[in-house]
């Protein structure tokens, strides 16, 4: 296995060298979390079809993005016997280390553009000081930097120090993050965010929200959408919300696999199909089924949903629906329908989701 490792002072100079203000990038996570303990998540599995436990607030949005890229691992990558959605249920807990391990090594090999990825990985002390106008953290001194050229190696790497990312007690969201600033640069990251959203991170009233483009250096490996990812976004807030926002791009609707990380009145969810083919042939979207894992505790499996593209015997339905009073279009068909507009959506028997 090939890497480089740098030790935390190199580390803390290197990021002072790729930005004059640190604290917009990398100092920007450790500045604006006010309860850091909530960003020391484990990445872990609930048992539930190969889902993790996804928290509240900011740290729930960087997991359930983690969640699609297991679920793509799971699904169309993983060699396995099992069909469709058995990959996601029978699966041991060293596979669950081993999608972990994939699925946070898809993130920062995109995010170094198919040449590199860095992993971050914590020392139990203090090593160096840091520089002239960067505030210590005690975390960052802590870190040391390995850098992989090869994709394979950084995953093997990842999966021999899973515990570094989902044992109890680890630092396993932070590392991740920093992972990303580092694989991508924090000279990339800051060209890339723009006047609009000049932050990866939003606070509000003590709580610290993700913005779009920190999940999508996640998913994509870029803060702005460039070209087709392999896992999608879409996002519904209610019209008032969606006309404030920049609009999510077709890029980011149509991924190569079809799975999204769904942002629905600020809450984050995955939703997902089984069939390869689904954004490849355009006579796969008449009519076919979706799942979709909120992340929550009282769901106790996934949603099965059938989307109808081309039936319009709903429509008289809908119209009466939306003309009486108090009633309204479960917000997640709205997400869907950003992608399918005016297409019908069967909940098999769930209980919809307001």
């Amino acid at each position: 296995m090939q890497c480089t490792l740098r030790t935390p002072e190199q580390a803390m100079h290197a990021a002072h060298a790729e930005h004059t203000a640190p604290q917009t990038a990398l100092g920007e996570i450790s500045s604006r979390i006010s309860d850091l303990d909530k960003w020391r998540k484990i990445f872990s599995f609930c048992g539930r079809e190969g889902s993790q436990t996804a928290p509240q607030g900011g740290t729930r949005a960087i997991v359930m993005a983690v969640q699609a890229n297991i679920i793509k691992y799971l699904l169309f990558m993983k060699n396995t016997e099992h069909t469709h959605l058995e990959r996601l249920c029978k699966i041991s807990q060293k596979e669950q280390g081993e999608a972990l391990a994939a699925a946070l090594a898809d993130s920062l090999w995109a995010a170094g553009d198919g040449r590199r990825a860095t992993v971050c990985l914590l020392t139990a002390a203090t090593h160096c000081s840091p520089p002239a106008g960067y505030k210590a953290d005690s975390f960052t001194e802590r870190i040391h930097l390995f850098e992989f050229p090869e994709k394979a190696a950084a995953q093997e790497f990842i999966f021999d120090h899973i515990g570094c990312f989902r044992d109890e007690g680890s630092h396993g969201l932070i590392l991740f993050l920093y992972s990303l600033l580092f694989s991508r640069t924090l000279e990339r990251v800051q060209e890339e965010l723009c006047a609009a959203t000049p932050h990866l991170l939003e606070c509000s009233s003590g709580n610290v929200s993700c913005t779009q483009a920190l999940l999508l250096l996640v998913l994509a490996g870029r803060t702005q959408p460039g070209q087709r990812s392999e896992v999608g976004f879409l996002r519904w807030g209610g019209e008032e919300a969606e006309h404030r926002l920049s609009p999510v791009g077709s890029m980011l609707k149509t991924p190569k696999f079809p799975i999204w990380l769904c942002s629905i009145n600020g809450t984050h969810s995955v939703l997902f199909g089984t069939n390869q083919l689904l954004l490849s042939d355009w006579k796969m979207e008449h009519v076919f089924h979706l799942y979709f894992y909120n992340g929550q505790h009282k769901q106790t499996r996934t949603a099965h949903l059938t989307i109808d593209t081309h039936s319009h015997h709903w429509e008289e339905g809908r119209c009466e629906a939306a003309s009486s009073p108090g009633r309204r279009a479960p917000s997640l068909e709205m997400a869907i329908r950003t992608k399918w507009p005016g297409a019908a959506v069967g909940w098999n028997g769930t209980q919809p989701f307001f």
